[in-house]
């Protein structure tokens, strides 16, 4: 029975824990045991000549095997294997300058096997003789990672065909299993420094042999992945060490959260327009008209840490507050929900208000207009919508109210009367009174009235309002709706204070949105401005709500991202299934259609006719991008697809599914005909990234079981089963999160799924990675060092998705997830210098799409 302990249970615990203390000295005496057996080893080969050590033993079998080319010896190294804190030293047995006969890839036929007979494969394949055991004579085994219980190899059956196996889908965020481990190669021989030689016989080029080692090896999820070394790199000591002279400075941020925000749209003293995405509050100017600073363009408050949810500004028409959300750091440490007030001339933070005081985010706030701002009203988003009032100036609390367990979307002050306070949020408008406290904390008292609907249908949602100059108000509701709201007529004759006496209703109507309205913003000049969610408008409206402009943007996740080869230009597609085109040097968008469908990826053809885009069915277009056409639709599969690639001379498409395959077509010079050329077959799980070597011949491709698979494009779709071979070619673009070059950038502790997104620079000098954690980071390239530094960037306030640079490499595009937003950062080189900015246009977008001069 649980709980009850028998007599013998003590001594029999105490037995085990001594067995178990004895174990672990055992295996700590069996680590000296190998790491000096591995230095005898090392000695014994400087003293050995290679002929002598090449000679002795049975020759290797032919093939892609263990043993080493001619004129080199095998070799015994120590190498170091980090598991996330610990460190301990492991001998790894592997020949030095010939490819290992491991591989990370899909069990190879019978006679193509990359390793020989009864050795195991990375993939997890069993061996016969178990592991270490010795094999044929002069050959040395190499000594296998210990394999987890719960990591096999996915989807994989050496008895399967690639089209038999069953697909892989991974979790897009799983749950580690294992630390990232990194080893090293070789230590540095002094012996043998024969070169290796190429196929071809006499005259044919050949390569040094790399005395650090021929591979790095690096485990995700209990995983290894081997990577090969190029031939030309002789010690990793030579490789780029620390952050790259290159910096990043945000230039533009493209879109605003409208999606699941209220009241988040207001115009500063200096004429700009000012609204919040992510973690990043925009204040932008549509014209280089006088006195506003910069003449033009976006500036940005980016002192928070986490994802803002509201806005107000002050009286002043400078001061600005943001409340942000909690949330947690990279380490899973909570951060608390906060408000900020800061100064929007010189964007620094003046005051924090309610540190520790809300509970799971700051919802909704405003400031006071009738005595010049002096306190502020704040509801946060626990359960009871608490609604507080503080004073400004010495960030008191004054007064706290449970509001309501209905959701609170929005807050606001009467413009003519601190006294009187307005919320909406689901199914009600309520005005407060508030009365007493003032200077004296938690002594003031809030009461309520509710709105009266009448004859209007009571609409589910009302998340925002506006006061209008006469005293009325206007709500937004989910309906679409625009209401107007006004004193009753019993009330007309009550004084302007002692709101909550008084009651509002229902004056007018109009329709304004299909779906949700989620801003009204008044400008000065008395129109007033709403930002729509499912429709995806913003509209500028005039005296009696006649609509005269609008827009369009962005409103859901974004995945797909590929900049023009030639021009300032990008193009975007997610969930909220528009693919848009827009003009860096502008901050403009060039145009937007509805694709009907989910769109994951997307690349310009070279010539930048054309631009092929993904979708979540299996089926992929190709659009002209002038006239916006679909000049070719097709359905590979029906599983989603997540990449597409030219190849750098436009003669092939490359198509990666989650059906495991990659789909080859060829292209015409305009890429406006492709046919099918052949099928890429060999991976175990899904295509995650791919990219073309710069003749066009080959591919690199990684897959969601974390492998690194090499393809023949040009000989016929062909696997090429020895991966060592494909160390020194050289690729166009270098996009695969998996490869010796880009091995550094991953942190220690991966889980396999923290890095969505990565780019090399098209000058190959640096590297921009994409992270779950709400981060943009600037490597060196190559990068290929363990936890090599990087210079990090915040501002997304959800998982990047991608990254892109732009084609002179003057600027980097940063896709936000759930936050939907594009960040546009410019790349500023060594010493700060960087290539001047872009001339903003004169009527550069508000949110995506927008060309509303405000």
């Amino acid at each position: 029975m649980d709980g009850a302990a028998g007599p013998g249970d003590g001594p029999a615990r105490e037995a085990l824990q001594s067995l178990s203390q004895r174990l672990r000295v055992q295996e700590q005496e069996m680590e000296l045991v190998k790491a000096a057996l591995a230095e005898a080893l090392r000695l014994l080969r400087l003293q050995v000549p290679p002929s002598s050590l090449q000679g002795s033993g049975t020759p290797a079998p032919p093939g892609d095997s263990l043993a080493a080319p001619p004129g080199l010896p095998p070799t015994c190294t120590p190498s170091l294997v980090s598991r996330g804190t610990q460190t301990e030293t492991e001998v790894e047995l592997k020949s030095s300058p010939g490819p290992p006969g491991l591989s990370n890839g899909p069990p190879a036929p019978q006679g193509a096997s990359e390793e020989p007979s009864g050795t195991q494969s990375e993939g997890g394949g069993s061996s016969s003789s178990g592991a270490g055991s010795p094999g044929p004579p002069g050959i040395l085994r190499p000594l296998q990672p210990p394999q987890r219980a719960d990591t096999p190899r996915r989807n994989s059956s050496s008895s399967s065909s690639p089209s038999e196996r069953p697909r892989q889908k991974l979790s897009r965020k799983a749950i580690s299993s294992a630390n990232l481990l990194v080893r090293s190669g070789s230590t540095e021989s002094r012996g043998g420094k024969d070169p290796l030689s190429s196929p071809g016989g006499p005259g044919s080029r050949r390569s040094n042999y790399n005395l650090e080692g021929i591979s790095v090896k690096m485990f995700l999820r209990g995983r290894p992945i081997t990577m090969y070394i190029p031939s030309g790199i002789r010690s990793l000591e030579e490789l780029p060490s620390g952050p790259p002279p290159e910096t990043l400075s945000l230039d533009w941020v493209y879109g605003y959260r409208g999606r699941d925000s209220r009241s988040n749209l207001f115009v500063l003293r200096s004429g700009e327009v000012v609204y919040f995405i992510a973690c990043v509050v925009v204040l932008y100017r549509p014209g280089g008209g006088p006195g506003g600073p910069g003449g033009g363009g976006q500036r940005h408050y980016r002192g928070h840490t986490d994802c803002v949810r509201c806005l107000a500004v002050h009286p002043d028409g400078v001061r600005v507050a943001s409340g942000q959300t909690a949330g947690v750091d990279k380490d899973g440490k909570p951060l608390q929900p906060v408000v900020h007030i800061w100064d929007s001339e010189t964007l620094l933070k003046l005051q924090e208000i309610g540190l520790g005081a809300f509970e799971r985010g700051v919802g909704a706030l405003a400031f006071s207009a009738a005595d010049q701002g002096a306190f502020l009203c704040v509801v946060d988003d626990s359960n009871e919508h608490m609604l507080s009032v503080w004073d400004c100036s010495r960030g008191m609390k004054l007064a706290e109210i449970k509001s309501t367990n209905d959701s609170v979307l929005a807050v606001g002050f009467n413009p003519r009367d601190s006294s009187c306070i307005v919320t909406s949020g689901k199914s009600h408008v309520h005005f407060w009174n508030w009365s007493g406290g003032v200077g004296v904390p938690g002594n003031g008292t809030l009461t309520r009235k509710q709105g009266v609907f009448g004859k209007y249908k009571k609409p589910k949602f009302i998340p925002c309002f506006v006061f209008l100059p006469d005293g009325d108000i206007l709500t937004g509701d989910s309906e679409g709706n625009i209401l107007t709201w006004g004193r009753s007529p019993s009330d007309s004759k009550t004084p302007g204070r002692g709101g909550a006496k008084e009651t509002y209703g229902i004056v007018a109507q109009a329709h304004a949105h299909e779906g949700s309205i989620f801003a009204l913003c008044l400008r000065r000049d008395g129109t007033v401005l709403s930002g729509g969610g499912r429709d995806r408008r913003l509209v500028q409206w005039g005296p009696g709500l006649v609509a005269l402009q609008e827009a369009e943007g962005h409103t859901d996740e974004l995945w797909g991202l590929c900049t023009h080869p030639s021009q300032n230009r990008f193009l975007t597609c997610g969930h909220d299934r528009q693919l848009c085109l827009w003009d860096g040097e502008s901050h403009a968008l060039a145009w937007s259609i509805d694709l009907k469908e989910t769109g994951l990826c997307a690349d310009f053809h070279p010539s930048g006719a054309v631009v092929a885009v993904g979708l979540n069915t299996g089926r992929w277009l190709v659009l002209d991008t002038e006239t916006r056409e679909i000049v070719s639709d097709v359905i590979d599969g029906n599983e989603q697809l997540s990449v597409v690639r030219y190849s750098p001379d436009g003669l092939y498409l490359a198509i990666g599914s989650h059906d495991n395959v990659i789909y080859i077509y060829s292209v015409s010079s305009d890429g406006a005909k492709s046919s099918r050329f052949g099928r890429c077959m060999g991976h175990s799980s899904f295509i995650t990234h791919l990219d073309w070597s710069k003749d066009g011949n080959f591919i690199m491709s990684n897959s969601g079981d974390y492998e690194i698979l090499y393809w023949d494009v040009a000989g016929g779709c062909k696997q090429l089963k020895n991966r060592y071979e494909s160390r020194d070619r050289e690729w166009a673009t270098y996009t695969c999160v998996l490869g010796f070059h880009v091995y550094g950038v991953w942190p220690d502790g991966s889980d396999g799924t923290d890095i969505n997104s990565l780019c090399r620079s098209h000058n190959e000098r640096v590297v921009a990675v994409a992270d779950d954690f709400c981060k943009v980071h600037l490597f060196q390239y190559p990068c290929a060092r363990a936890k090599a530094p990087s210079r990090m960037y915040g501002g997304h306030g959800s998982h990047v998705t991608s990254v892109r640079f732009t084609h002179d490499d003057s600027h980097l595009v940063s896709l936000g997830g759930k936050d939907a937003s594009i960040f546009q950062w410019r790349v500023l080189g060594a010493g700060g210098a960087g290539p001047a900015p872009a001339t903003p246009s004169r009527t550069p977008s508000l949110s995506p799409a927008s060309s509303l001069d405000v």
